[in-house]
């Protein structure tokens, strides 16, 4: 095939994005191009792949990675690659070359997801990024140029492309500070994912434009002439805002779109660190601060090593407007994240902390990933890492944690290193001890109290229980049962499920419909899924009792002449009792029934019907000298709480009964009378508890976080 025919590559390098090749390989690559048996199918269009080169010049991309951009998408001149001249450079290419392709087996993955990821591409793309990050900046060009060119692909296909980039190459873009990319990559994948939303924002946008940029040009005047007098270098700007963070701001702060004030902003560039404070000064003088909305980013860098000044003041006309605040370097950082660096150009080879800042987090996923475990953890431990919403949390030397939004002090001593997750016992935030649910928040100085022997807990594994947010942690533990043998875990699961059947009357229920729903070939395969935390006890619990409602649902020919069906009220909730009408009917006091529990109506003398669980004893006894009384009750409407009574046994210690109540308040029940009692001798004490709960599922989850607190013995219900 001759040149005229294929003219793509000439093209591509008379562009200026390809001027980092040198002549001699320029030339080499031509005459690969010019070979007969080369392949000239691109794996992008030519338009797409020329885009991506241009992008790659903006981060000032070297002659490694322009090679590698071009043999990716040019199958055929990959073939040649000993033929190019390129020295000591090949290895690096070569790398580059197999990062990509390691991502794509992932990305090809990525909307089959229930199926999981390719566990080993990720870790070959991961690996390849830690040896030389030049990789991600080739693989986010790419998928900006296949983004801008999505116009043309059809609405499935696009979508698609959407999706990947949305989940993964725009948070890879945050979490590696490459902001020039990330915030076009977002908006592009929102655009395509919610077409009428976009449009809309962009809309409003452009209606208060003009009278934006009036504002703003009047702002930077006016602080422009002040920092001016004040001696101070600055470089004042306009700041745009791009349409997918003015949604999500709209959505985290539930506010419309003319509440927004940093809709109106200015970004301030200044020569040192000293000088930001300088102008941060000036700032506050010039206009009111809102305390609420300043956040100092270089004394504490984000995770992606942004540095910057954040501040709102109330500006002119008493409108509030955002002042972002930085030297030139920070904002060059912050444009262009790892691509600014000087080891972006060197292939990754140095030892700067800064710069080793921004890869630890895979490293700590390829760790992790050594560990036995299915494949679908380290994707999963990869989505809870490029999550945006993140926790920065201190320990007790300033070091900084990073971690993923809602973490727990247990989150928090895993991260530091697995021995500390095993061997922790509590925990202090802020100088003050807390329960290891507690979730943390941005700035929390957090202390790890530990016990000499490993020895974490199975309930830690009960996601209902809320102590570990991270993936990662949660594997933590569940690897440390997995080495316990199977007689030891199938104890532990019996003990773990047994408490729960007892605290909710279900103990005499037949397991095996559990096991069977949830895939386990025996009752033994099924205590282990609830010691390893794959099944909660609170999931076969209520497996358990959607059994019995099917088992015991009420025919269809009518038990009762008349085969009208009416509905009683109680005040709590409405019942459905067939065959009887213009009859009270209300919650037996014997066994206190609750919204989603199999239950059984009897027709009294005196009182209408009463509406008793399934397993009470009362009603045993009544059936058993009455049988034609028993009428099928179901739960209609479910009203604003159900009483019941529980019982906490604990020791007896300074404020359990704060952290009982407390506990309540939190899970949204209410106490509605309580009794102790001192158990002789003994040390503990005996708590009986009237709640008002929502339903079965919110008692169950309540049962399990009582027994889970420190110093709890048994939580259950009575009756």
């Amino acid at each position: 095939m001759n040149r005229t025919s294929s003219p793509g590559l000439d093209t591509l390098l008379q562009r200026a994005s390809t001027r980092a090749l040198s002549e001699p390989l320029q030339h080499a690559l031509l005459s690969c191009w010019q070979q007969p048996d080369t392949d000239h199918t691109p794996r992008l269009p030519w338009p797409v792949l020329a885009d991506t080169l241009d992008s790659l010049a903006l981060l000032s991309a070297d002659e490694g990675v322009i090679v590698a951009a071009l043999l990716f998408d040019l199958p055929g001149l990959r073939m040649r690659l000993a033929e190019l001249p390129l020295g000591a450079a090949a290895t690096a290419v070569s790398g580059l070359l197999d990062g990509q392709e390691a991502a794509d087996q992932v990305w090809a993955l990525h909307a089959g997801r229930e199926a999981g990821r390719n566990s080993e591409g990720l870790r070959r793309l991961l690996l390849s990024i830690i040896h030389d990050l030049r990789v991600v900046p080739i693989l986010l060009s790419r998928q900006l140029a296949s983004m801008r060119a999505a116009d043309k692909l059809p609405d499935a296909e696009r979508r698609a492309l959407a999706q990947l980039t949305r989940d993964i190459h725009a948070p890879l873009a945050n979490r590696l500070g490459i902001w020039q990319l990330k915030w076009e990559l977002e908006d592009l994948a929102f655009r395509f994912l919610e077409p009428e939303t976009y449009r809309h924002i962009a809309r409003e946008v452009d209606e208060t434009r003009i009278a934006r940029e009036r504002y703003v040009e009047a702002v930077k005047k006016k602080l422009s002439a002040a920092l001016e007098e004040q001696g101070i270098r600055g470089e004042v700007s306009g700041r745009p805002k791009h349409i997918y963070s003015i949604w999500r701001k709209m959505q985290k702060k539930q506010l419309a779109f003319e509440q927004l004030y940093d809709l109106r902003a200015v970004r301030v560039m200044v020569d040192d660190v000293a000088a930001c404070y300088a102008a941060l000064g000036v700032v506050h003088a010039l206009w009111t601060p809102i305390p609420s909305e300043f956040d100092d980013y270089i004394a504490r860098p984000k995770a992606n090593d942004y540095r910057s000044l954040h501040t709102a003041v109330i500006g002119p006309e008493g409108r509030t407007i955002e002042v972002q605040i930085r030297t030139h370097e920070m904002h060059a950082q912050a444009e262009l994240g790892v691509a600014a660096h000087w080891k972006y150009k060197e292939g990754g080879k140095g030892a700067e902390k800064a710069f080793d800042r921004k890869i630890t987090w895979m490293r700590q996923l390829l760790e992790h990933a050594q560990d036995p475990g299915s494949p679908e953890d380290l994707a999963g431990a990869l989505d809870a890492e490029l999550i945006e919403d993140r926790v920065y949390a201190l320990s007790p030397k300033g070091e900084v944690m990073d971690l993923p939004a809602g973490a727990t002090p247990l989150d928090f001593a895993y991260h530091v290193h697995t021995m500390v997750g095993h061997r922790c016992r509590g925990a202090k935030v802020n100088g003050r001890i807390v329960p290891l649910g507690y979730k943390l928040r941005s700035g929390d100085r957090v202390e790890i109290l530990t016990g000499k022997e490993a020895d974490p807990r199975r309930d830690w594994l009960l996601l209902s229980n809320g102590f570990l947010a991270s993936a990662r942690s949660r594997e933590k533990v569940r690897n440390w049962f997995h080495k316990l043998d199977r007689a030891r875990n199938v104890q532990a699961g019996r003990d773990l499920l047994e408490r729960e059947l007892k605290r909710l009357g279900l103990q005499h229920s037949d397991l095996m419909v559990a096991a069977r729903k949830f895939h386990a070939d025996s009752v033994d395969d099924l205590y282990i899924q609830v010691a390893l935390g794959d099944t909660g006890p609170n999931q076969v619990s209520r497996a358990l009792l959607e059994a019995e409602k099917a088992l015991l649902a009420p025919p269809t020919t009518p038990l009762l002449p008349r085969p009208t069906a009416r509905r009683g009220s109680t005040g709590k909730s409405d019942f459905t009792v067939q065959g009887v009408g213009n009859l009270l009917v209300q919650l037996a006091r014997c066994c206190q029934p609750v919204a989603g529990e199999p239950i059984q109506g009897y027709l009294t003398r005196t009182r209408g019907v009463t509406v008793h669980r399934m397993d009470c004893v009362a009603l045993a006894r009544l059936a058993a000298a009455h049988p034609e009384r028993v009428l099928p009750v179901e739960w209609g409407r479910t009203g604003t709480g159900y009483e019941v009574d529980v019982m906490v046994r604990a020791m007896d210690r300074r404020w359990l009964l704060k952290d009982i109540t407390n506990l309540i308040a939190q899970e949204d029940a209410y106490v509605t009378d309580i009794n102790s009692d001192n158990v002789r001798d003994s040390g503990r004490v005996q708590l009986r508890l009237r709640l008002k709960v929502s339903d079965y599922g919110q008692l169950s989850t309540l049962l399990g976080k009582l027994d889970a607190l420190p110093g709890v013995d048994e939580a259950r219900r009575l009756g």
